[in-house]
């Protein structure tokens, strides 16, 4: 391969053994290594994020088992390019078969990936294909049905540090990593090998040589090469970014104050304001609702402050939101009464208001202020939703109080 290409490119494992991470799959007991070294290559599905050996994978598979590899990316291929590949089937070279990766399957319409089930099922191709994302969203069950799924998950540092290590000896040998250069190259790599060696690359090549004939490349030079805000590893627009989300308000419901800080942290370094101010409002009043109803409006004043402060200053008011709201009372009882008053209302229920709530007589209406306690008894549901309770006083302490209180009032038991 050219000098010229990149490194990631160049120093690409040949083998299991140098694959980082992923030992689950590759390791003595990985379930891919022993169905390779078996000679079993079933249809196969890798989903995971990018730079975690998803293609260097797949190249080894079909090197290790004999057969050809054509490489696809669903971004830019047709079903011509599909066809074509079938067409390597009849030739004499391709006798023990044609592996084909496919990249990016996401990408590929229902159509497309049904063009691919019949070279499938006659056994002309052998389908590895990889995607970023959760498969069973982006992946027709005919195809999926057919194929065998494998995770590849972030790559821990210590064992991308490993593979710096090895690729800088290997490589560069004029070149010395002090280990704070390496910690701080595989902790802003986010779990991505390739990013990993793009920035070691980077790093090497701006380097100054100086007269000695050793490259020494220390903690303070990587540090120049990283950005300010984190690589942690999310889209915007996809599952990554939904799930840090969800995190969030997952551990504000389950009233977890580290993790509900650890979320928020994720979003923000990730250079992403708007997202976690929305949610921390959905929060408020779905999570903590009637059981601390000042919630919303400290979040509130929480979230103006801010989006006047921007990043990275905003930290502050959302870091004080995530902590109030994690250790609040919790209470979803108004936001489940509403949907039960919704779905009645869907099913056609209530269309008939009672007479005392019709204008322009309102005929039979008692005003509440002018009976004791502001509160009189009368029908304020249609007829044929008057016996429906949507509403459950909830255990915490502001909502029994107020349960108290009506009890009191209204003389019986809500």
């Amino acid at each position: 391969m050219s000098r010229l290409s990149p490194l990631a490119d160049r120093v690409r494992p040949t083998n299991f053994d140098e694959i980082a991470g992923q030992s689950h799959l590759f390791g003595e007991k990985g379930v891919l290594r022993r169905m390779v070294t078996r000679g079993v290559i079933p249809s196969m599905i890798f989903f995971g994020p990018p730079g975690c050996g998803k293609t260097t994978a797949a190249s080894i598979i079909a090197n290790q088992c004999g057969k050809t590899l054509h490489k696809l990316n669903a971004t830019t291929a047709s079903l011509q390019d599909i066809r074509d590949v079938a067409k390597d089937t009849e030739s004499m070279f391709s006798t023990d078969g044609v592996v084909l990766y496919l990249d990016e399957i996401q990408y590929f319409n229902k159509k497309q990936q049904q063009s691919i089930l019949e070279y499938l099922e006659d056994g002309r191709i052998t389908l590895i294909a990889s995607t970023t994302e959760n498969p069973y969203y982006y992946i027709y069950d005919a195809l999926l049905s057919r194929c065998s799924v494998f995770e590849f998950k972030h790559v821990e540092p210590e064992a991308i540090e490993k593979r710096i290590m090895q690729v800088t000896s290997k490589e560069f040998p004029e070149v010395v990593l002090t280990q704070d250069a390496v910690t701080k190259i595989a902790n802003a790599s986010a779990g991505d090998v390739r990013r990993a060696l793009t920035m070691l690359e980077v790093a090497i090549s701006s380097a100054d040589p100086g007269e000695s004939s050793k490259v020494l490349i220390d903690g303070e030079q990587v540090g120049g090469l990283i950005p300010s805000i984190s690589q942690s590893n999310f889209d915007r627009d996809g599952d990554v970014h939904y799930d840090l989300l969800s995190g969030l308000q997952k551990s504000i419901r389950g009233s977890d104050p580290n993790a509900a800080v650890f979320y928020l942290a994720r979003l923000l370094e990730g250079g992403d304001l708007i997202s976690p101010c929305r949610r921390l409002m959905v929060i408020a009043s779905e999570d903590v609702g009637a059981a601390y109803p000042m919630a919303p409006v400290i979040v509130k004043a929480c979230i103006d402050s801010a989006r006047e402060l921007g990043l990275p200053e905003a930290r502050i008011p959302l870091g004080n939101a995530a902590v109030i709201l994690a250790t609040a009372p919790k209470s979803n009882t108004t936001h489940l009464a509403y949907d039960a008053a919704a779905a009645d209302i869907r099913s056609g229920r209530g269309s008939e208001l009672p007479v005392n709530l019709r204008s322009p007589l309102f005929k039979g209406y008692k005003y509440p202020h002018d009976y004791p306690n502001r509160w009189v008894d009368q029908q304020y549901l249609p007829d044929d939703l008057k016996d429906r309770k949507y509403y459950e006083f909830g255990d915490n302490k502001t909502e029994q109080a107020a349960k108290i209180y009506w009890e009191n009032i209204k003389g019986k038991e809500l």
